[in-house]
């Protein structure tokens, strides 16, 4: 078993445990706002267990239907934890609506308090932890899953300031608009991250600093080649796909110019880690001058 569906099945086992928490402190209080955070502790648990089934698939090896692997399961679960974030948003308005509509003051509210903060700080922490190891592991599944439980934790800071301020001012309704002032935030998270997955279901373009760092490593590696352009690069899940043109002198022996793209694939994996790399070796006539110059 990978590390990232070790962590999966934690982020499964945490949605649980929390939702169990946060489920109890609504039917001591019969809150709104503790309703939505419940509510949306339903959906990290469905998003969970997408997560863990999308970590599972993207770590298939390439077959003949897929010859460039499954890390893109990845994205696709991202983009349904977004969709569901987003779900979570107009259930949680609605729940506010109501709430508004039809205001109460909340019963055993200081119980209510305990389990939801209790609950919202274990969210914290392992939301911290998927967050830091999404990035390092450079898996969009764990960071959409970090994502969507900070979301949960907004949800129960603002749940907690509607336990305090409505006994403090009386205002009943107190607890239906912060209820929907943290559905709007969920909302404009929701959209983020959506707009993140589809980018890499789309091989949208990585950011300029990840691409001056390939030019880079190719410039300082190249030695024996003229230059190289056309340098094209994307990702899916934790791997990094390169491509680029290499220009060396056109007496140079076939031998020679594979070692040069040894020690190129060498550093760019050095650089990025798992990649899939691809060179076309042209001769001297095909350079264009305006591509990475070799140091």
């Amino acid at each position: 078993m990978s590390r990232a569906i070790k962590i999966g099945w934690c982020s499964l086992l945490v949605s649980v445990v929390v939702l169990g928490m946060k489920a109890g402190a609504y039917l001591l209080t019969g809150s709104v706002a503790l309703y939505s955070d419940a509510l949306e502790t339903v959906i990290n648990v469905v998003a969970a267990a997408g997560a863990l089934t999308a970590l599972w698939f993207s770590e298939l090896p390439p077959d003949d239907n897929h010859p460039y692997g499954h890390h893109k399961a990845e994205y696709l679960s991202a983009v349904v934890e977004g969709a569901l974030v987003l779900a979570t948003s107009a259930a949680i308005l609605h729940g506010a609506w109501d709430g508004w509509n039809h205001p109460h003051r909340p019963t055993a509210p200081f119980l209510g308090i305990g389990l939801n903060a209790a609950a919202g700080v274990i969210n914290l922490l392992w939301a911290l932890v998927l967050l830091r190891c999404g990035r390092r592991w450079k898996s969009p599944a764990l960071t959409a899953g970090g994502k969507h439980l900070m979301t949960d934790v907004w949800t129960t800071g603002g749940v907690l300031m509607a336990f305090a301020l409505v006994p403090l001012t009386g205002e009943l309704r107190i607890d239906a608009t912060v209820a929907a002032l943290v559905a709007l935030h969920i909302l404009w998270v929701g959209y983020r991250m959506l707009r993140e997955s589809v980018g890499g279901l789309m091989d949208e373009v990585q950011d300029p600093d990840s691409l001056n760092r390939l030019r880079r490593a190719i410039s300082e590696n190249a030695d024996g080649a003229i230059e190289a352009h056309d340098l094209r690069s994307r990702t899916a899940g934790s791997v990094t796909f390169v491509e680029f043109h290499l220009v060396v002198p056109g007496q140079m022996t076939v031998e020679a110019s594979h070692a040069i793209c040894d020690r190129l694939e060498a550093a760019l994996r050095e650089e990025v880690g798992e990649a899939v790399i691809s060179i076309h070796v042209e001769p001297e006539p095909k350079a264009k001058l305006v591509g990475v110059p070799v140091l």
